[in-house]
């Protein structure tokens, strides 16, 4: 049996707010999901889900706030690992990239790097 959905009045798209939106989006890129069954779940399109996700991660700048901008924390080595004979910066992303470059490198050259690994 198909589903038939009626709205009424005069307004016909949904609107989410950016919480609902995140939460879609993390469910959706959790370990182990897939992102037709979680769209199916929440009524709305698999391309709405990548497309709030980009909007998300600040490539519009609707949504992030902190466009640009990534969480660092300094820490000591982890036991075990060698440290550099240079001071040098750590980067990881949530989609699994790292890079690690020395901290006398330029500000530009830093900046393409990490666009880089983000894929922005």
């Amino acid at each position: 049996m198909a589903r038939v959905e009626v709205i009424s009045g005069v307004e016909r798209r949904r609107h989410w707010s950016a919480d609902q939106k995140r939460a879609i989006v993390a469910a959706a890129f959790s370990p182990g999901a897939v992102v037709n069954e979680v769209a199916r779940r929440a009524d709305v399109n698999s391309g709405q889900i990548y497309r709030w996700r980009d909007e998300l991660r600040g490539a519009s700048g609707r949504f992030s706030r902190e466009a640009g901008f990534a969480q660092v924390v300094v820490s000591a080595g982890a036991p075990g690992i060698t440290t550099a004979p240079e001071p040098t910066i750590e980067v990881m992303v949530g989609n699994g990239g790292q890079v690690r470059m020395p901290a006398s490198v330029s500000p530009d050259l830093a900046s393409a790097i990490v666009r880089a690994l983000v894929g922005r």
